[in-house]
């Protein structure tokens, strides 16, 4: 997959929630993380973030905290989607993923602030009823970022997977690409 992106929370209180998005961001192939208005949860490591960050993103991910909105410095045209249960958002499965973004989540009680969201190019809800938890709502929009600019081949018309020859078609064309 072309591109980058990088995704982070705004005021997370919890060490093992962070943990959990970190490692989610690791397996997805984030090109950073980061805490905005957050507590110092990474000096925490041995009760909170190692304890659900079992792939030790900080040894492989770069990781930047921002006191505040204004102190956030993300990369030269890089857009800002906000993650967020709000009337002017765009539901997920709409959703077209831009190449290069960062990702900002709420935190585990609360929303984006006002500040925040002014930022975002784009804020986006995952259609559930409720809030869900933050490390969760990471993961979900990460794997539809991976669906939607993944390169995978289409779904099948009825239940099941693909046949077997179309899989080993997608396989060959990608390690072609890479």
């Amino acid at each position: 997959m072309r591109g980058y992106f990088g995704i982070g929370v705004q005021g997370i209180s919890k060490s093992a929630n962070l943990g959990a998005v970190m490692r989610t961001a690791h397996a997805f192939g984030a090109s950073f993380v980061y805490t905005v208005s957050a507590p110092d949860l990474v000096s925490d490591t041995k009760r909170g973030v190692n304890q659900t960050d079992t792939s030790r993103s900080l040894s492989h991910l770069p990781f930047y905290e921002w006191d505040n909105v204004d102190d956030m410095r993300l990369p030269l045209g890089c857009p800002l989607v906000g993650i967020e249960l709000c009337e002017n958002s765009i539901e997920l499965p709409s959703f077209r993923h831009p190449l290069a973004c960062a990702y900002v989540l709420g935190p585990e009680q609360g929303s984006l602030s006002p500040e925040m969201q002014s930022l975002c190019t784009h804020i986006v809800k995952i259609p559930t009823k409720f809030c869900i938890n933050v490390s969760l709502a990471a993961a979900l929009t990460l794997y539809d970022r991976t669906i939607c600019l993944g390169g995978y081949p289409d779904r099948p018309m009825m239940p099941g997977g693909p046949d077997l020859q179309a899989v080993e078609d997608w396989h060959k064309m990608k390690k072609r690409v890479d």
